[in-house]
């Protein structure tokens, strides 16, 4: 008789940490060559010259760059380390690294330790491996990495990493940072040239982004006996388990044991990382769980996400866990989004926090006015941002935003923007308290507005929430394109009202205007309904259902001449990146295919015949003992068997038959629509057979742990 997939008892064991502020502040940041450490470490002269580059964007010198290489060494040696390593994002969008020794053999046998200027403003990893888009062939080997100052180095595992840039020999950019990065440079400028027309002239403008990751966390040895999870990070088959996410219960529940040990150790080391993680909980499915950090600058941000999700992954083995970054791990249940906080300071003032009296605040009015302009005149480049084949499985489902993008603003901002638009008078309701009708509670101020979990992007009281993303996600994508598209929005306002008698009623002008004309992205209403769909079809926005519709949208006209305006990719660089988004998403879903029909040759149709013979031959056994034995039960069990064992065999050729044509075709647009709108539904009617067979298959005989062993045994 077969073993069945039965959950057994996991022990973990972690010693007991002091988790008081004062253990805290002693940790935090001790990882990290922040500005106190340079500041202390560094002779004045330089440390200046260094915050000059940092802060203003002055070149660095070399000479300058080998006093910090040497404070950098001795600070990383000094903490362990013995390698260093330019930590950069190619275009796939994880993280890479190659690590070299600090060490430096001498003639008598010994060695010391060094570390140039060179060595750390500049690398040269193979660029010809890594994802190009066509940039760079096989033969052109030679790229370079750059360190970006602005993000601080750290020490992971006895190594100095320093988060670089990266490049082509020919200068185009190869990564995600230095797009990032320009945009964040073009939306300064466009913002600085705003606020002169009120008089206000910062030192720095930047965006802050806060990014809200979810995950999954299940039993390391059901994992492991899951080849469609560790190969493809999510399940391709398993029924949904007879109790899901219905009760409502394990939302801000109480963290268990295991999770919230791990949930500790994991703050601990990115606390030392200087990421200032602040808030966990869990999620809304059973087993997702979700950690947020505290806002910082849009770069830092997003470098240091990728950091923790580095670290969740590694970390959960130490507890006999696994850490599921995939948007949608598992059927039937919410799947895993990282919201993305986004907001725009001027010397740390947050420009979105509209005050006391929002429709009196007419710089705030100018920048939100901005945004609405550019999320509406750009809603496809947003929308292709966020488009992964994981993510596919998670928009529009009911438990995510909607594929079409629209603003939500709240009933105050709402009214404030209605007025605006119909030349009105905005008449406020002031403050509102609300009293829950008990003494000893107090009373409270009511917010302006309220939250709507259902908009793609939406006015959170002073930052704007973009909940697209999926988990998995590099924020850079959506960052650089919304930073690039609002830049461009605030260079049209400067346009327009810079040099005019009257700036304020040239600036109240114009936001009417822009206002009136971007008006239909605005929808305060349940972006769920079916109501909203056919809405939004009538206002003309964007639907783009699934990656491969989506993903056109980067090479469109209209695309290419904001990045080229703005200067933040060059037509050569949109191009490779939209290649290489396409052939992601074909790889991926070629392999989720080629995994299918592995287990359902291998491991399904095996298990689901021996039931078979053994049901037959059971109804043999009856027959003979008691030949009036009524087996009718018995036999419609086998009927429904080798019914679903002929529909599988049926479906899973057809998903070899579409699988061998998708990869004669040479387009890749058109090899990710035949993907997107032929292959996947027939992986979809082959899930949806044997995961009807799971339910009618002893469990003793069913080759993989089934829904029930890994999303409720943590």
């Amino acid at each position: 008789m077969p073993t069945g997939s039965e959950s057994q008892t996991i022990t973990f064991t972690t010693s007991e940490q002091d988790y008081s502020p004062a253990h805290v502040s002693d940790i935090y940041g001790t990882m990290v060559f922040d500005e106190r450490v340079m500041k202390e470490r560094l002779p004045k002269a330089t440390y200046k010259e260094l915050m000059r580059t940092i802060n203003d964007g002055e070149p660095l010198n070399l000479e300058v760059a080998n006093v910090v290489a040497h404070a950098m060494k001795e600070w990383a040696i000094e903490h362990g380390a013995t390698h260093f390593t330019h930590w950069f994002q190619p275009l796939s969008g994880v993280t890479s690294e190659k690590h070299d020794s600090f060490i430096n053999p001498q003639p008598d046998g010994s060695v010391i330790m060094t570390f140039s200027g060179k060595e750390l403003i500049q690398g040269e990893p193979d660029a010809s491996s890594f994802p190009n888009g066509g940039l760079r062939a096989t033969f052109e080997a030679r790229g370079y990495t750059a360190w970006d100052p602005t993000s601080h180095a750290f020490i992971k595992d006895e190594v100095l990493c320093i988060p670089t840039a990266f490049c082509s020999y020919t200068g185009e950019a190869l990564d995600k940072k230095t797009p990032l990065l320009r945009s964040m440079g073009a939306i300064e400028e466009q913002a600085k040239r705003v606020l002169a027309v009120f008089d206000e002239h910062p030192h720095r403008v930047t965006t802050t982004v806060g990014a809200e990751q979810e995950f999954f966390l299940i039993p390391k040895e059901e994992y492991e006996r899951r080849e469609d999870l560790v190969l493809t990070g999510r399940t391709l088959f398993g029924h949904s388990p007879c109790k899901g996410q219905e009760l409502e219960e394990h939302y801000f529940g109480s963290i268990r044991p295991t999770v919230n040990n791990f949930l500790k150790a994991l703050d601990d080391k990115l606390w030392e990382l200087g990421i200032p993680v602040r808030t966990k909980h869990n999620e809304v499915a059973p087993a997702q769980h979700e950690i947020a950090p505290i806002f910082s600058n849009a770069n830092q941000a997003i470098d240091q996400n990728l950091l923790t999700m580095e670290e969740m992954t590694m970390l959960a083995s130490r507890f006999g866990l696994v850490c599921l970054l995939h948007e949608k791990p598992f059927e039937g249940v919410n799947g895993s989004g990282k919201h993305n906080n986004w907001a725009i300071s001027a010397d740390e003032k947050n420009l979105l926090d509209p005050g006391e009296t929002p429709s009196d605040n007419l710089r705030f009015l100018v920048f939100l006015t901005a945004i609405i302009e550019a999320v509406d005149e750009y809603q496809e480049l947003l929308r292709m941002s966020v488009a992964t084949a994981g993510n596919d499985h998670r928009l529009g489902a009911n438990e995510a935003p909607p594929a079409i993008i629209s603003i939500f603003l709240g009933d105050e901002l709402g009214a404030i923007v209605e007025a605006i638009i119909e030349g009105k008078e905005y008449i406020g309701h002031g403050e509102t308290k609300i009293d829950l009708g008990v003494q000893s509670l107090p009373l409270f101020a009511k917010d302006n507005t309220d939250r709507n979990r259902t908009s793609p992007f939406a006015f959170t009281g002073n930052k704007f929430e973009f909940r697209m993303p999926g988990s998995h996600n590099n924020l850079a994508d959506c960052n650089m394109i919304l930073n690039t598209a609002v830049a461009k929005s605030l260079k049209n306002f400067a346009d327009a009202v810079e040099g005019a008698s009257d700036p304020k009623a040239a600036a109240a002008e114009y936001i009417k205007q822009t206002l009136t004309d971007h008006q239909r992205i605005i929808f305060n209403g349940n972006g769920y309904a079916d109501e909203w769909e056919v809405e939004a079809a009538k206002r003309g926005l964007a639907n783009n259902r699934n990656t491969a519709e989506a993903l056109p949208a980067y090479v469109a006209d209209k695309s290419i001449a904001l990045f080229g305006e703005m200067g933040v990719l060059s037509e050569s660089e949109i191009e490779s990146r939209y290649e290489c988004k396409l052939e992601r998403y074909c790889k991926l879903i070629n392999i989720e295919a080629r995994v299918m029909r592995r287990m359902t040759r291998r491991t399904f149709l095996p298990a689901i015949n021996g039931y078979a013979s053994e049901v037959a031959a059971s109804i043999e056994r009856y027959k003979t003992v008691s030949p009036g034995a009524k087996v009718g039960t018995q036999e419609k069990l086998l009927a429904n068997l080798l019914d679903s064992i002929e529909q599988i065999d049926t479906l899973v050729c057809a998903l070899d038959d579409a699988g061998k044509q998708a990869l004669e075709i040479e387009n890749l647009q058109k090899r990710a629509d035949f993907y997107a709108h032929t292959l996947i539904p027939i992986m979809d009617d082959l899930r949806s057979v044997v995961d009807y067979t799971e339910t009618i298959t002893d469990r003793t005989y069913w080759p993989v742990p089934s829904y029930n062993n890994m999303l409720f045994y943590v």
